[in-house]
């Protein structure tokens, strides 16, 4: 049988059989990954040359069979041919280890194995974990080698039983770890770390129901009891035993225990301190320290706190790290109008204590909170970080990893807050907009009206679409004193002017300047809707330069919000300067690459590699553009016009087919007599192109 970390002796990291100094780091939990410790990448790239060094990992420090690999992995085949193949897979990773490939891979005839010391692995730091040094156990935060399924059926079935010995040892360290805790709050973080091994550990919850109990929070043990009762029906198709019945009837008729005395709020601010209790329907006034201190009307909006980082393996010279960027986290979110931020500092209590979510949510009122690691990879510091919805059992809904030279940590800090806030804002929103969509809208304010919109206007599906303006519209009429409602109401309007769908294409463009002017009174800090304003003076009014003005307004507002920068480059783009649209357009595109609203912001893209006679670039932008909406129209234009160029008029045939049904009167006589663009060789340019992709001349 093949040699398994579960059989071999774990060895310290000072152990006297460690010969060599570590020259690699190589990651097994999640997806693989091999690093020196220069930061250079050398994972092999084939997956079979991957599982082949991901065996001999898991083998350390024993050697393992030639003829057991190549059984291994060519399992189909006739031992001839797999040995024949095994050769070339030495090969292929001794090409790929090639910085360090002979100080730490030893091969002969006969056996193929890891140097003992040269290669750090994480499964093994997990292995050496133990009741007093448990920290390790959390690196298993995945499954074991999860992108080397389907490599071979003997390797399914070998990795299948590494991964259950891997989980059955972090379980059993973990339930020891439990069993040593009495007091809840340190019951409470060891019941949630087993937890995160076994998700069906009933003692595990018990421990948790117990602790909550003991603690006095009775609706957070009958909370665990439920998600208990969840995790058991969907992993085992099973009910809580009778002992965990019996506790929860227990914690039913206890007396409850008296009221718990809330925290003194701070003066107001933009980001928030601790807020208690929570209303049932609009988070309190905010106010704005950049103005005149006085307080906004109530809305709606997610609570986010972001918590100062974990740090693993980082120097004393990067410890203020942790605390530093949640900080400037915390402030980049804060510009964003429609969120209401906990201070990181207020939350840094629990960063150095059990990192309990669910208190956090208890004592702050939190929806959403970040957390993450900073941990040192040679010369370079990775900072991984994850957004959990704490409404839904703490459930990860964002996620993303930074890895960045260690040279100015304070450039360093700035450009992943930027990148992290330009990403995660549109994705709460949408998580916001899904969760109003699913109650009734009995009661809906003004903000659950524009939630509820949000998503119907994306799909530009026409009848859907047409439903989103009549609740924009009653948004308005609800709350006249609402700048997001205008903004949106002003966003939809260009939608359906740009579609082609608006019986009275002048009057919509007159009611969508309205309504963004209208929203920038009503609060002239909100970046977004400055965008958005920028965006009908351009696209609907052609006032240029107006438009960038409102742009870099939003952005010295905002300078994280990826949706100005986009549309400040198509302003300039309409006004002739490519260079400096391309460069607005790539940082969009650098904050946030995977914008669910794509389809409408990477349509810049194909515009501005049009206009620059990039047309092969172009028609790559508007192939990916139409795959994520084919029914948005604007992208179809310009994607048309470089086809044209191209000379691919079959691929434009099937373009033009498509923008007709959309925009039946689309003719190249129209979109001159609509066209933004500010230069007669621009439009000229564009025109030629549609008329080489066979758009009706009019």
């Amino acid at each position: 049988m093949t040699t398994s970390f579960h059989d071999r002796p774990i060895m310290p990291p000072s152990s006297p059989f460690s010969a060599e100094p570590v020259l690699v780091r190589l990651r097994l939990i999640g997806q693989m990954e091999a690093w020196t410790l220069t930061s250079e990448n050398i994972l092999p790239t084939g997956r079979k040359t991957r599982a082949l060094l991901a065996a001999l990992a898991l083998s350390a420090p024993r050697p393992m069979l030639r003829g057991k690999l190549a059984e291994l992995l060519w399992s189909r085949r006739p031992e001839s041919q797999a040995r024949a193949s095994l050769r070339q897979e030495i090969h292929r990773l001794l090409e790929a280890l090639e910085p360090v490939g002979p100080q730490i891979l030893s091969v002969n005839r006969d056996h193929l194995a890891l140097r003992p010391g040269t290669v750090w692995v994480d499964v093994e730091e997990v292995l050496r974990a133990s009741p007093n040094k448990p920290a390790a156990l959390a690196l298993l935060d995945r499954e074991l080698l999860e992108d080397l399924d389907g490599v071979d059926p003997s390797f399914d079935g070998w990795l299948t039983g590494e991964r259950e010995r891997l989980r059955d040892r972090a379980r059993s360290l973990a339930e020891t770890v439990l069993r040593e805790k009495t007091d809840p709050e340190s019951v409470i973080p060891a019941a949630q770390q087993l937890l995160a091994i076994d998700r069906a550990h009933e003692g595990a919850w018990r421990a948790l129901m117990r602790a909550y109990s003991a603690r006095g929070e009775r609706g957070m043990a009958i909370q665990a009891y439920e998600r208990c009762r969840a995790v058991l029906t969907d992993q085992l198709d099973t009910q809580p035993s009778e002992e965990t019945q019996r506790l929860l009837i227990e914690i039913r008729a206890a007396n409850p225990p008296p009221p718990q005395p809330t925290a003194t709020p701070m003066p107001p601010s933009r980001i928030e301190p601790v807020r208690d209790p929570r209303p049932t329907k609009h988070p309190e006034a905010r106010s704005d320290s950049r103005n005149d201190a006085r307080p906004q009307p109530a809305r709606g909006g997610a609570r986010v706190g972001v918590l100062p980082l974990q740090l693993v393996g980082t120097s004393e010279a990067e410890a203020h790290l942790s605390a530093g960027l949640a900080e400037e986290i915390t402030s980049a979110l804060a510009r964003f109008r429609w969120m209401f931020l906990v201070s990181s500092s207020s939350l840094a209590r629990y960063a150095t204590q059990t990192r309990d979510e669910t208190a956090i949510r208890r004592a702050f009122g939190i929806d959403f909170l970040l957390d993450g690691t900073i941990q040192r990879v040679g010369s370079r510091l990775r900072v991984a970080l994850r957004l959990l919805d704490l409404r839904v059992g703490n459930q990860v809904v964002w996620s993303r990893r930074f890895d960045r030279e260690v040279h100015d940590l304070l450039t360093m800090q700035d450009e992943i807050a930027a990148e992290v806030v330009a990403q995660i804002d549109p994705e709460i929103l949408l998580i916001e907009a899904q969760r109003v969509t699913q109650r009734p809208p009995l009661d809906a304010t003004g903000y659950d009206l524009v939630l509820r919109a949000i998503p119907l206007i994306g799909r530009l599906d026409r009848e859907p679409f047409m439903q989103a303006g009549e609740l924009l519209r009653h948004a308005v009429a609800q709350e006249p004193d609402y700048a997001a409602a205008h903004a949106w109401f002003a966003y939809w309007l260009m939608f359906l002017v740009g579609q082609g769908w608006s019986p009275d294409p002048e009057a919509a463009m007159i009611d969508a300047g309205r309504l963004a002017d209208r929203a920038i009174t009503l609060d002239p800090q909100d970046g977004k809707a400055l965008a958005i304003a920028g965006h009908v003076r351009s696209f609907l009014h052609h006032r240029l330069r107006e438009a960038i003005a409102l742009h870099e307004r939003a952005l010295s507002l905002n300078p994280n919000l990826a949706m100005a920068w986009n549309l400040s480059g198509v302003a300039h783009a309409y006004l002739g300067d490519l260079d400096e649209a391309d460069r607005r357009v790539q940082r969009y595109k650098k904050l946030s690459p995977f914008d669910p609203h794509a389809f409408f912001f990477d349509t810049a893209r194909i515009i501005v590699a049009l206009l620059q006679h990039r047309h092969a670039d172009a028609a790559d932008a508007g192939r990916e553009v139409s795959q994520m909406n084919p029914a948005f129209s604007a992208a179809c234009k310009p994607y048309l016009s470089a086809l044209g160029h191209l000379g691919h008029l079959e691929e434009a045939e099937t373009v033009r087919e498509r923008l007709l049904l959309i925009e039946p009167d689309f003719t190249v006589k129209n979109f001159l007599a609509t066209s933004p663009f500010e230069l007669a060789r621009d439009r000229d340019h564009y025109a030629a192109g549609l008329l080489l992709a066979g758009v009706p001349a009019g």
